[in-house]
């Protein structure tokens, strides 16, 4: 087939993946707070994940993928810049104290700019958190290169699950759901009506889902780009902290009779919804005949979180990996990612290879024969999901950087050999071994003091000074803080 020989050829260096009619639709799915072991592909026992577990069964599965921060907008500004966090524009969560801290600007090359310039339709339904009505508006998904944006700008106004409005295009449309008077009276709150709704009828999940499937269906004729960026399963923080449930849920479906409590309840249940609706979007693809000409991405965020007021322990989220969101070992950053593309990927497949969200970008300007930006930290997945993994580049390590408790640094050299600096630039690194300690249990440093001079270079070599992420030093923590294996 002609699409074959064209691929052959981009593995050669030609750099596009183009038929001759048509490229290929990019859809990136993301959950949010999802952790590496909340899939059933990925080892869970009690949530049912049905259809992202066919999708891996049909399409491939890696297992050393890494989110680009260990919160939310540093690393959705990673997967939209191809830039890590010692580089790209948000490095944290700082809208409610400095709206421009967290929101990207003209200059910022992001992914959806990329692709709309080589013809793309573009569109985010979901979650963004890269930019805000008022100042930041600069950064809203209408100016970075989505034509079409239907969900929530701001990250603390998408806590809230039954919202009184939502965002089409930079427009409010109103919907039916009251907030409850009081619910949460800080100022944040205030202002995104984040606390919890005293009448609830519109569920915001279940709105930008049917918003997505409506999209393609309108772009079937065309290549598209869709950013599906579900809320699930992050929780209500306002409502947990006032109801003792964040897990905003219409029903409990299939748990609903499990003798667990009701956020337990509401945790699985979210997932398990997210689910659902993921297996619609590919029984639409196919009934569309979209399905060989579809690349659909899957990952979350950031490691799982313990917000909610559900059990943790119960459910294991983070498998046999060590700490969840806002830590950085393994089950703050390493994440779920799953590739499928009939045709094209081995069903069945899985893969070691260290990937990580700076390589979405470069990926899919290959894809679609955009041209990526010469300043990237990402490279290129084309050769492993195309099963040539031969021809596949490797990352020499990665970086992270991560503002709150301090100034934390994590770098992964080789695949390998994992070192943590917390609180402080003095502070002392903490290493460990994956290939032979994937629970980050046993701290090396000591033994291997080469390693150690290697990571503390790669700590100041890897980034840049910025003006709106300036390094503030803090009290060293322990890595196990908020940390511990569950």
């Amino acid at each position: 087939m002609l699409f074959t020989r064209i691929a052959a050829l981009c593995l050669l260096g030609v750099t596009c993946l183009v038929a001759a009619d048509r490229k290929p639709n990019i859809i990136f799915i993301l959950a949010d707070d999802l952790g590496y072991g909340d899939l059933g592909c990925y080892g869970q026992k009690l949530i049912q994940t049905p259809n992202l577990d066919r999708m891996a069964a049909e399409g491939m599965r890696f297992t050393q993928f890494y989110a680009g921060s260990t919160v939310c907008a540093p690393s959705r500004s990673v997967l939209m810049t191809g830039l890590h966090t010692g580089h790209t524009r948000v490095r944290g969560n700082a809208g409610n104290v400095n709206p421009l801290a967290q929101s990207l600007r003209p200059e910022d090359a992001t992914v959806a700019r990329l692709l709309k310039e080589a013809g793309y339709a573009t569109a985010l339904v979901g979650k963004w958190g890269l930019g805000d009505e008022g100042e930041a508006a600069v950064g809203l998904p209408t100016r970075q290169g989505f034509d079409y944006f239907f969900g929530y700008a701001n990250q603390h106004h998408a806590h809230n699950y039954y919202p009184d409005f939502l965002l089409r295009g930079e427009t409010q449309v109103k919907l039916r759901n009251q907030v409850a008077p009081g619910s949460a009276d800080n100022p944040v709150a205030k202002r995104f009506g984040v606390g919890y709704a005293s009448e609830k009828v519109e569920y915001s999940h279940d709105l930008l889902a049917a918003e997505g499937l409506k999209w393609v269906e309108q772009h079937k004729d065309r290549p598209f780009f869709l950013y599906f960026a579900f809320t699930a399963p992050h929780a209500n923080n306002e409502a947990n902290r006032d109801l003792k449930n964040g897990q905003e849920v219409p029903d409990f479906g299939s748990y609903a009779d499990k003798e667990w409590s009701a956020p337990n309840k509401g945790q699985a249940a979210m997932i398990s919804r997210m689910d659902r609706d993921i297996g619609r979007l590919f029984e639409l693809l196919k009934k569309l005949g979209l399905d060989e000409h579809t690349l659909v991405l899957f990952s979350s965020d950031n490691g799982p979180h313990n917000e909610g007021g559900h059990t943790p322990e119960l459910f294991q989220p983070a498998g046999p990996l060590r700490g969840m969101k806002r830590s950085l070992t393994e089950g703050g950053i390493r994440v779920p990612f799953i590739a499928r593309w009939p045709g094209k990927i081995k069903p069945g497949s899985i893969s070691a290879h260290v990937g990580w969200f700076a390589d979405f970008l470069v990926t899919a300007c290959e894809v679609s024969g955009a041209k990526a930006p010469a300043r990237t930290d990402g490279l290129t997945l084309l050769p492993t999901l195309l099963g040539q993994p031969d021809k596949q580049a490797k990352h020499p390590h990665l970086y992270w950087e991560f503002h709150e408790r301090g100034f934390n640094q994590a770098v992964l050299m080789d695949g390998r050999w994992k070192a943590i600096r917390l609180g402080r630039t003095d502070a002392a690194v903490e290493l460990y071994d994956l290939a032979n300690d994937i629970g980050e249990a046993k701290n090396l440093a000591a033994e291997q003091p080469d390693t150690i001079a290697k990571a503390k270079t790669l700590f100041s070599s890897s980034r840049n000074e910025s003006p709106d992420w300036p390094i503030k030093e803090g009290l060293a923590g322990a890595v196990g803080k908020g940390a511990k294996k569950n």
